[in-house]
C-alpha cells in the first residue's frame, strides 16, 4: 500500500479547497466580539459545539411561549461582496431576525449564525461576526454560536452568503397580534434607514441597467450608491420592547401590535397583523420618500405599485396603538433616536368598499387578515 503521507500525488483535505487553519484563526479574530454580547445566562462561554443558554428565569412566568425566527440578508451580500466591506451585513442579518421575533410582544433571548463561503479568509469571516455582535448588543440578544462552512466549488472564493435565527420568549397574556387591535387604533411609523434588506434583487437590476458604478457619488444621496446599498438595517426590538413597556397600562395594553416591514412592503406586512373585518388607512402625505427609493423609481421607471409591493419606501417598522397613547407612543420612539410619526388608523371596513386596485391589500403571506388601503400622495 501507498504511504499517502509521502505520495506528492496525495489528495488532502487542504488541496480540496478547504482551509481548517483559516477557520481556526477567523474563530481567534471573532471571538471577544462574540463574548462581549454574553450576559450571565450564556453558559460555557465560547467555543462549545452547542450553545448553551440559563433560561431559569422563565420560572416566573406565568405560561411562557418560546418564539423564534430564521432568515438571512438575500442579494445585499453581493453589495458587500463588490465594495469589499463585511462589518455591516451583520445588522442587516440581526435586523431581519430578531424584528420578526418582537412584532408578537417576544425578547429575543439568543441567536446563533450560519455563514458560507467558497473561501474562508479570517479577516472578512471576522468581520461579518463582528457586526453580527454588534447588532446583538443592540437589540439586547446574546450570540452564543454560529458556524462558518467553506464550500470550494460551489461559491466563489470571494463568494458568501449568511443567515441566522433566534429564539425569544413573551408571557403568554402579553402576546400581541391581531386579536388586540380594535378599531379607532392608532397606526405609528418608524422610520428606515434605508432600503434594509429587502428588494435588492429589483434594485440592483435598475442600478445594472442604468449603468451606474458603486462608486459614483450621488448628489442627491450625499454620498456615493455604493455607501448607501451597504447602509444598514435599523434594529427596533430594544425600542419596541422598550415601547411595551413604558406606555401607561390601562384595563389592556396601549400597544396592541406591531409589523415587521420587509418584503412585500408596507401594507402586505400591515395586513398581517389586522384582523378581518378591520381595515388600516395610511395616508402617504404624512412622509417623504427617502431619495434612494426616488432614485430607484427614477432610474427604473419602476411604477408606485410594484414600489410599494417590494420596498418599505422609508417605514421599517408599525406600531399599532390605542388612540391614547398614540402622542405617548411617537414622543418615547423619537427621544430614542427613532424618528416616528402617525400615519393612519383602523376601522371597521365598509361591506361595500371598493376592494380592488393597487391601493387596497386584504391578507397577505398566507394570511388572511385584515385590510390596508393607501391613499394620498407621498410629501414632497
Amino acid at each position: 500500500m501507498t504511504n499517502a503521507s509521502q505520495d506528492s500525488t496525495s489528495i488532502t483535505y487542504a488541496s480540496a479547497g478547504v482551509d481548517t487553519e483559516a477557520g481556526d484563526r477567523a474563530v481567534e479574530l471573532m471571538k471577544e466580539a462574540v463574548k462581549a454580547t454574553h450576559g450571565p445566562s450564556v453558559i460555557g462561554g465560547f467555543g462549545g459545539f452547542a450553545g448553551l443558554y440559563d433560561v431559569s428565569r422563565l420560572l416566573t412566568y406565568k405560561k411562557p411561549y418560546l418564539a423564534t425566527s430564521t432568515d438571512g440578508v438575500g442579494t445585499k451580500v453581493a453589495i458587500a461582496q463588490a465594495m469589499d466591506i463585511h462589518d455591516t451585513i451583520g445588522f442587516d442579518l440581526v435586523g431581519m431576525v430578531v424584528d420578526d421575533i418582537v412584532v408578537v410582544g417576544a425578547e429575543p433571548l439568543f441567536m446563533t449564525d450560519y455563514i458560507a463561503t467558497g473561501k474562508v479568509v479570517p479577516e472578512r469571516v471576522a468581520d461579518i461576526v463582528r457586526g453580527i455582535a454588534a447588532a446583538c448588543k443592540v437589540a439586547g440578544t446574546a450570540l452564543v454560536g454560529g458556524e462558518t462552512a467553506e464550500h470550494p466549488g460551489l461559491l466563489a472564493p470571494d463568494e458568501y452568503d449568511v443567515a441566522g435565527a433566534c429564539t425569544g420568549v413573551v408571557e403568554a397574556d402579553l402576546l400581541l397580534g391581531p386579536e388586540r387591535v380594535r378599531a379607532g387604533d392608532v397606526i405609528i411609523g418608524m422610520a428606515s434607514s434605508g432600503l434594509h434588506s429587502n428588494g435588492y434583487s429589483l434594485v440592483r437590476r435598475v442600478i445594472n441597467h442604468a449603468g451606474w458604478a458603486l462608486e459614483r457619488q450621488v448628489s442627491e444621496l450625499g454620498r456615493t450608491l455604493g455607501e448607501e446599498l451597504l447602509e444598514p438595517t435599523r434594529v427596533y426590538a430594544a425600542d419596541c420592547l422598550d415601547l411595551t413597556r413604558y406606555l401607561p397600562v390601562t384595563q389592556e395594553q396601549a400597544v396592541h401590535g406591531f409589523s415587521h416591514v420587509t418584503g412585500g412592503g408596507l401594507a402586505a406586512n400591515l395586513a398581517r397583523v389586522l384582523p378581518q373585518g378591520l381595515i388600516a388607512t395610511v395616508d402617504r402625505s404624512t412622509w417623504s420618500l427617502p431619495a434612494i427609493f426616488n432614485l430607484v423609481s427614477q432610474l427604473g421607471n419602476v411604477p408606485l405599485a410594484d414600489l410599494e409591493r417590494t420596498l418599505n419606501l422609508g417605514v421599517g417598522m408599525v406600531a399599532v396603538v390605542s388612540a391614547d397613547a398614540a402622542d405617548a407612543a411617537v414622543e418615547r420612539l423619537n427621544s430614542r433616536g427613532v424618528p416616528s410619526w402617525v400615519m393612519g388608523t383602523v376601522a371597521a371596513e365598509a361591506s361595500d368598499s371598493i376592494k380592488t386596485g393597487s391601493d387596497y391589500t386584504q391578507g397577505a403571506k398566507g394570511v388572511d387578515g385584515g385590510a390596508v388601503r393607501l391613499v394620498g400622495n407621498y410629501a414632497s
